[in-house]
């Protein structure tokens, strides 16, 4: 069991790792993960990170909406590797109206936004 945790905390990493790259080099050939590539994360960029970052632009709301939130969830936990602090994401699509949110997503950050928006 042992072994299985390993393995998958370096698929993990692996996929940071891709993920952090792919972001910072524009000329960079775009990773399609979750129904969005990953240049296109870049529009949301400015609304997760900082400490007071500015609201969505539309932009973003539509890279946002067409994320299937289900399969980027299982990443939430890597997104400090990335600068992203988990819950301006929370925050960001909840100001984009995204309201139907998967249970394995959910969590207290999350339902805080998702109630207060």
């Amino acid at each position: 069991m042992g072994t299985n945790n390993t393995r998958i905390v370096m698929q993990f990493a692996v996929l940071a790792m891709v993920l952090t790259v792919a972001m910072m080099v524009k000329e960079a050939t775009s990773i399609r993960i979750c129904n969005i590539d990953t240049n296109d994360m870049e529009k949301c960029r400015p609304a997760i990170t900082g400490i007071n970052p500015p609201p969505p632009d539309n932009d973003c709301c539509v890279v946002v909406r067409a994320t299937n939130l289900e399969c980027i969830c299982r990443f939430k936990s890597y997104l400090p590797i990335l600068g992203i602090d988990p819950s301006k994401v929370a925050a960001l699509i909840a100001k984009c109206g995204v309201t139907t949110i998967p249970r394995t997503c959910r969590d207290e950050s999350l339902t805080f936004y998702l109630h207060a928006a």
